[in-house]
Order: structure tokens, then sequence, then C-alpha cells
């Protein structure tokens, strides 16, 4: 199976196992029953490496061995947060051209969501009654041992749930739980199932500060077969050290310009490439059809707004609204007169700034 219908697959499967009990709900039945036999394995997860007096350093240079649960949806192209190239990249040693993540930062998700980690455990034993413990190691798969997992909390004597992912969601994160278990969090957790062995997981989520959702997950053989083969693919790319394709996303974007920051004024011929030279085609045919449609949208927006004339508001029979608003006036830094008036001073406080590439795009002259 080709690797983009292996992932729509995955995709459309993972899209109806939003099968979880919420609110100390009764557990409803998996939505995609596996029908095949289970595998036989080789044993049970192994423990890779002890985590509880490990530096950060350390831990990542142990992720960068394989593909962890976190990893899996980037791995096969559908994190919306992280694209394949840049995985990649951290994975091949080429983390120091990508921009630096402070752990400690606290206007990020990640920060947050490491520090309500033992608050949302918590209440999760107290709306379940399920006990958990913390997995101080990195795991790995018996058979796959590039396949590894960070397990947050394993639920300890509970027949119908082994595992525990624990989710916090703010106010950009919170759409993508709107209708459940979002797709990236649904192939970490299969990810988890897979490299453990076990048979069900828990995902708690804290929703905006003041809500806990609890979802369950079966685990379901036929799309770990999948996720393997998908993961695999990746991991061989990894090892042969091909890149895989931008997805068009803003990750993909950031890698690419952290990947190649300079030119070397070279020029390279791909007219001889046909399936290049069908690219290009086909992005001239994409910036003609934007043009198009950024001009269409245009004309639709300027067609409303000469019937709001000083109307703030606008309502429609759909339920939908449009403002037009003027913001307040505000004040702003004559730099350039700044600098004639006091051109050594201001040269005290110049920082050099560096400079990026630009993709500009030339179409064939008419003939």
């Amino acid at each position: 199976m080709p690797a983009i219908l292996a992932v729509q697959e995955i995709s459309m499967s993972v899209h109806i196992l939003k099968n979880g009990y919420q609110e100390g709900g009764a557990l409803a039945p998996s939505s995609l029953p596996s029908t095949a036999p289970r595998p036989p394995r080789k044993g049970a997860a192994l423990r890779l490496v002890s985590t509880k007096d490990m530096e950060r350093d350390d831990w990542l240079e142990v992720r960068r061995t394989g593909i962890g649960s976190s990893d899996a949806a980037a791995a096969i192209g559908l994190n919306p947060y992280q694209s394949q190239l840049e995985l990649w990249m951290q994975k091949t040693g080429k983390t120091d051209l990508l921009p630096t993540v402070d752990p400690s930062d606290d206007t990020s998700p990640m920060f947050w969501g490491t520090l309500l980690e033992p608050i949302v455990a918590a209440h999760y034993t107290k709306r379940t009654g399920n006990k958990v413990r913390r997995v101080n190691a990195v795991l790995q798969h018996p058979e796959h041992p590039w396949m590894l997992a960070n397990v947050d909390r394993e639920v300890v004597g509970a027949p119908d749930v082994q595992l525990l992912e624990c989710k916090t969601a703010g106010i950009h994160g919170i759409r993508l739980w709107r209708d459940g278990v979002p797709e990236y969090v649904q192939i970490q957790v299969m990810h988890q199932l897979a490299v453990t062995g076990k048979q069900a997981a828990d995902v708690v989520v804290l929703v905006g500060g003041q809500e806990l959702r609890i979802f369950h997950i079966e685990r379901d053989e036929a799309l770990i077969a999948r996720l393997i083969t998908l993961e695999k693919a990746f991991w061989d790319m990894v090892q042969q050290g091909i890149a895989p394709a931008g997805d068009g996303s803003d990750s993909s974007e950031k890698a690419l310009r952290c990947l190649y920051p300079l030119d070397s004024g070279d020029q390279v011929d791909l007219s001889e490439d046909p399936a290049l030279n069908t690219t290009f085609a086909e992005l001239l045919l994409a910036r003609s059809e934007l043009d198009a449609a950024q001009k269409r949208e245009a004309r639709l927006r300027q067609h409303i707004q000469m019937h709001m004339g000083e109307a703030s508001k606008a309502l429609f029979a759909c339920g939908g609204s449009v403002t037009w608003k003027r913001s307040k006036d505000g004040q702003a830094f004559n730099s350039s007169q700044f600098v004639q008036d006091h051109p050594a001073l201001a040269q005290r406080y110049l920082i050099a700034r560096a400079g990026s590439r630009r993709f500009c795009i030339y179409e064939p002259q008419s003939q």
C-alpha cells in the first residue's frame, strides 16, 4: 500500500476511535473492533533506561535513538504541530539548527502541561477511583527496538485499563478536543499500547483549566500494524539520511529555513527533471488560483462593507456575523527622524539582524 494511502487509512481509523467514557460514565465498546488475532510477542516492553534522576539533555539524547509515543503522529505526518521534516531533523542530530526550546518558558503549553500533569493524574484517580503510579523509564518494544515510549502513568489494579495519558488544553488547543480525543493523541496512545503490549488506556484532559474529561481507547491490532509499518518507513529515512518532503505546514517552513539558511549563489538546472517541472507548473497554477481567490474574497468583503456603511457589526441569517471597527489611535516611534537628529546616539543601539532567504517565483516569459 502506498504510504499516503496508508496514512489516510490510519487517519480514518483514528477518527472513529473516539469511543471514550466521559464524566465517570460507563465504558463504551470500541468503535473499530479488530477481527485479526493478536500476534504473539516476544515479551513485555523493555525498560531501556531509568529516567528517575536523568537530566533533560540525557533524556532527549535517548529519545533521539528511536520514535517515542509523542513522536508517532509526526512520524506518519498526522501531527498538527510538528512536521515529518522537523522531526527528522531532531532524529538525525540537527536539533541545534532549530530554534531552542526553553522548558522553563511559562508562556508555552508544554510548560503548563508538565506542571499540571500530577494534578490532572490525581483528579483522574479522584474521579474514577483508579490508582495510578509513575513509570520512571523509557520503554522499548521487544521486537522493534526503534519504538520507544514514555508513559505518563500506569493504572494499578483496574481490569479494563492499564495506561493513563494526561493532557491539558488551553485557549488555543481546546478546539482540537471538541469532538473527542484529537487524532494525534490517539496515535500517541496507540503507539504506547503497541510498545507496552497493554490492552487499553485512558486519556484525561483538563480543558480550559477547569473541566476534566476522560476518554477510553482500546488496543486495535490492525491499526497498530499499519502504524508500525509507517513509523518504520520514517525511521528508515532517518537511518539513511533521506529527508522527507515538506507538507506545507509552518513546521516544515521553519525546518527548511533552518536546514538551508544560506544560499551559495550557484544555479541548478532542473529543466531535465520531469517530476520537478510538473511541480513547478502546479505551483504556478496554485499561485494563479490563490490570486483569483484572494481577489474574489476582497470583492465579496467590500460588497458587505458598502452595505454596512458606518455600522460596527452585521448579522446574517445563517447565524454568522462580521464586525468592522476602528482600532484605537496609538503612537509610533519615528526611528528615521531619531537617526537623522541623533546619529551618534542611534548608532549605540543598533543590533545585528540575521538575514533570511526569500523564495521568489518568476513566470516564463510569453513567446
